[in-house]
């Protein structure tokens, strides 16, 4: 009987972390902040080239996601992610997708593995790896998926939101707020932003030991 128990609450134990390891909310503590002008850097991209932030510099600004191919809930907002470049890049919002998991804790997450999942789901945007984990840590990201929205003002590139795309990662459908899509929305009106900040939900990134 005893054991019996100690098998159960062992799963339970187990359970519980794989919970927290998807859905335990971590609002950065670190980092940038809203208003906080992000400093310029340069990463590599699957095609080989180094794509920088101040590339970006004569556009409105750019949707930085922290992402990556392993994470479940990555994987279920990889095509609004997608879509968010289609229909944003021509209004001065492209996508610059960041991939921060050590990738000798997750090897799906390898530099090979991103350029094929790029492929395989036809990215228009660039996907960079953050080999290091100093962008990651520069920004205070904590999830995959993690957005941090940058408006291009006269100090440069500025955060205006911080957090999730929308309030429904297991379907866009059912989504009731698009947060990134209401913020440019009033960026692009000259509104400011009314929800600066949104929970990220997703696996936490995997970091160097």
């Amino acid at each position: 009987m005893i054991k019996l128990l100690v098998s159960v609450f062992g799963v339970a134990l187990v359970g519980l972390g794989l919970m927290f390891e998807s859905h335990d909310a971590v609002v950065p503590t670190a980092g940038y902040g809203i208003g906080d002008a992000v400093d310029d850097f340069s990463l590599k991209n699957i095609d080989g080239e180094m794509v920088s932030l101040s590339d970006y510099k004569t556009g409105d600004g750019v949707i930085v996601i922290f992402t990556c191919n392993s994470c479940p809930y990555a994987k279920m907002y990889e095509d609004r992610i997608i879509k968010l470049h289609q229909k944003y890049e021509s209004r001065g919002y492209p996508v610059l997708a960041i991939m921060p998991n050590d990738v000798s804790i997750k090897p799906e997450d390898s530099f090979d593995n991103m350029k094929k999942r790029a492929e395989e789901k036809g990215y228009g945007f660039p996907y960079v790896m953050d080999e290091t984990q100093d962008i990651a840590r520069r920004f205070g990201a904590t999830k995959t998926p993690h957005v941090f929205l940058l408006n291009n003002e006269d100090n440069g590139m500025q955060v205006s939101f911080i957090g999730a795309i929308d309030d429904n990662p297991r379907s866009e459908e059912e989504a009731k707020v698009r947060y990134v899509e209401n913020a440019i929305g009033e960026l692009k009106a000259g509104k400011p932003v009314s929800k600066t900040k949104a929970v990220a939900v997703g696996c936490t990134i995997k970091w160097s030991k």
